[in-house]
């Protein structure tokens, strides 16, 4: 008996991201009416988010690779993979096998607290920031973001981010087009730049 009211109390106390609560309640409905689709199966849906770091000069460098880890690490919670290099380059003095970046996958939980940071902290952060671009998008719908350094996240302190390093989110989207995609990121919060007409 007492077994039973102890798993009822930690499923009441599962946290749910903000964004994925409003999400299930309020944004998801809100697309099927204004995109006309027949159900709320069909409106566009944040699968994951890919955060890449490229490091070619890494390969001279250790120190930059061990920054970029633990950068990625920080901003994520997660531990993030090595990426190698598939082919070998002679004028890039790259050899097949050569670890040359890292990539970290969000998903569920983590995605949706990595997004309203993003979101709410970060690009809010940025120098001369006007808004992100409404061209990065592929055919599928996906959208990517590329930051030039590592020092507007806040969860870095300033030691961490002396050794200066980009990286790339790219927001994996399910969607039937371009403007299905736009109108779910729009939704969440994403400071796109006006368009001038």
């Amino acid at each position: 008996m007492v077994q039973a009211t102890t798993t009822k109390s930690t499923k009441a106390t599962k946290y749910t991201p903000r964004l994925k609560q409003l999400y299930n309640q309020e944004i998801a409905k809100q697309l099927v009416q204004e995109l006309s689709l027949v159900n709320i199966h069909e409106a566009p849906k944040l699968e994951k988010i890919v955060i890449n770091c490229g490091l070619g000069r890494a390969k001279d460098s250790k120190q930059l690779m061990e920054v970029a880890t633990n950068t990625l690490r920080k901003i994520t919670g997660q531990q993030p993979i090595q990426t190698t290099a598939k082919n070998s380059i002679a004028s890039f003095k790259l050899r097949e096998g050569n670890k040359i970046g890292l990539k970290v996958t969000l998903r569920d939980e983590k995605m949706y607290e990595f997004l309203d940071r993003l979101i709410n902290l970060v690009l809010p952060r940025l120098r001369d920031f006007h808004g992100v671009s409404n061209k990065a998008f592929d055919k599928q719908g996906n959208y990517a973001i590329g930051l030039s350094d590592q020092s507007v996240f806040p969860e870095l302190s300033f030691e961490e981010t002396s050794l200066p390093h980009g990286l790339q989110v790219i927001f994996v989207i399910k969607s039937k087009d371009i403007t299905h995609a736009k109108a779910l990121l729009i939704k969440f919060g994403m400071p796109f730049e006006k368009e001038i007409k």
